[in-house]
């Protein structure tokens, strides 16, 4: 198997090298893993593209390259100039630095990544380590995604889920705030929704009097309904949430028709 990674934190993030591992060991000792993987840090670009102007790719080694632009773009860029011969079987996107579970899910540069490799047509899973005060401060953060990250890769491959021609699907797991001996299991869930957790803005000023703001998020522990990601993930589970790109709010068309066709 030949496996494509990518993420968002950049091509030095330490999640990077843990899902390195993860596709190492997916592809097995006849496969091959390539990394194209953004220069400097893209979180929060969520599906963006480099449409109006280029973006510069350098190898850096046997197989490791990186773009300056979003993870979208790397994805682009393994697919069209990297492995253009030879395309990727899937493509792997993390281990993101923190959770992409509940509204998280729409900013993403992690997700963006797994979404135009879907709109590609080619299998991909998106994975983040939720961060809380059982794993952060530990000697590896990532160990819960590190120690159940391939079983979690197998299993979605092996589910042989039916596919559609237009907007295909793409896998979102989240691995929960604890070590990995604490991991309860793994639930398939819907994506959740934090109440009263926004972006917001805080505003400061430099010492030349000039205006700046920094985005800020809200509280990530807060629950989610039951059945969600969040809601798994802060008791100790394993998320894994399938997605389509298609944003249509399919249960409303017909109510919205006899509206506004009438």
């Amino acid at each position: 198997m030949r496996i494509l990674i990518t993420n968002d934190d950049g091509i030095n993030a330490p999640g990077l090298e843990i899902i390195k591992a993860i596709a190492e060991e997916i592809a097995g000792p006849d496969g091959e893993v390539w990394t194209v993987a953004p220069a400097f840090e893209q979180s929060g670009v969520g599906h963006c593209i480099s449409y109006t102007h280029p973006t510069m790719i350098a190898k850096l080694s046997d197989r490791r390259y990186a773009a300056e632009g979003s993870p979208a773009d790397c994805v682009i860029a393994g697919l069209y100039d990297v492995m253009a011969d030879n395309r990727p079987d899937l493509v792997l996107s993390g281990v993101n630095r923190g959770n992409n579970s509940a509204e998280n899910t729409l900013y993403s540069g992690t997700i963006g990544a797994a979404m135009e490799a879907a709109l590609q047509g080619i299998p991909a899973i998106a994975l983040s380590q939720f961060y809380g005060p059982d794993n952060r401060d530990t000697e590896n953060p990532f160990e819960a995604a590190a120690v159940h990250g391939a079983k979690v890769v197998r299993s979605i491959l092996s589910s042989d889920l039916p596919e559609r021609e237009d907007y295909r699907l793409f896998y979102n797991v989240n691995f929960p705030p604890v070590v990995a001996s604490d991991v309860k299991g793994v639930k398939v869930v819907a994506q959740g929704f934090r109440h009263d957790v926004k972006f917001s803005a805080e505003p400061h000023h430099s010492p030349s009097g000039r205006k700046f703001l920094w985005i800020k998020g809200g509280p990530q522990h807060m629950p989610t309904a039951e059945g969600t990601d969040a809601w798994a993930n802060v008791d100790g589970y394993i998320s894994v949430t399938p997605m389509r790109a298609d944003l249509t709010a399919h249960d409303l068309l017909s109510t919205l028709k006899s509206h506004v066709e009438s």
